[in-house]
């Protein structure tokens, strides 16, 4: 039985909540006031999650998609609020909307397990490939996993290789463990492939390039 990665994907202040997966809060992206997100990022990984949601929230309410990201994390982990999956979810998907590439995918692993929301492996993909298109190397491997699978999909070795292979190139320094593992899976499905096929599929590889 294969497992999809589901380990969101933190721009800044790592924490580590269980082996697989990890919550933080970033001030990259379209963030708001410089100080606005300093601050809460100093406050989230001191612990003062309170301060790090006043400092959050305004941002958040006023549309930025950064401060939506975090506050979904937050939400879907219970940091400073109670655990409310439906409500990381809508977070989760405002921020997704204006194209922020960790929300997407995130927005896709939480369809994908129906958590707080309504499983739906179409939605789930639709997420996963808008990230993917973005370059995001979980969102890649997901697809890689969802196409070897055939979830929601027709079974297709040639585009799982595809997908495993950029996600592959993708995972590098200390996601090495993640990176071999995803090339277990691309050589995996390699094995089951013809050579034009595998010919083919590297070629793609090769000339795909994230929007």
């Amino acid at each position: 039985m294969l497992h999809v990665l589901r380990i969101p994907l933190i721009r800044r202040g790592l924490i580590a909540l269980a082996a697989a997966f990890v919550l933080g809060l970033s001030g990259a992206g379209r963030a708001g006031p410089a100080a606005d997100v300093t601050a809460a990022t100093a406050a989230f990984d001191k612990g003062d999650f309170a301060a790090a949601l006043a400092l959050l929230r305004p941002l958040a309410d006023q549309g930025d998609a950064a401060a939506q990201y975090n506050l979904a994390q937050m939400y879907r982990y219970g940091k400073g609020v109670p655990q409310d999956l439906p409500e990381a979810v809508r977070w989760y998907q405002k921020a997704a909307l204006q194209g922020d590439r960790f929300a997407q995918f995130n927005l896709g692993v939480m369809y994908d397990e129906g958590r707080g929301v309504q499983k739906n492996v179409d939605d789930a993909i639709a997420w996963y490939r808008k990230a993917a298109e973005q370059g995001d190397p979980r969102a890649l491997y997901n697809l890689g996993v969802i196409y070897e699978n055939g979830q929601g999909v027709m079974p297709n070795a040639e585009q799982a290789y595809v997908w495993y292979s950029l996600a592959a190139f993708r995972f590098q320094g200390g996601d090495a463990q993640i990176r071999a593992r995803v090339l277990q899976s691309r050589d995996r499905v390699a094995a089951k492939m013809t050579p034009d096929q595998l010919a083919s599929a590297q070629q793609r590889a090769r000339d795909w390039k994230p929007n």
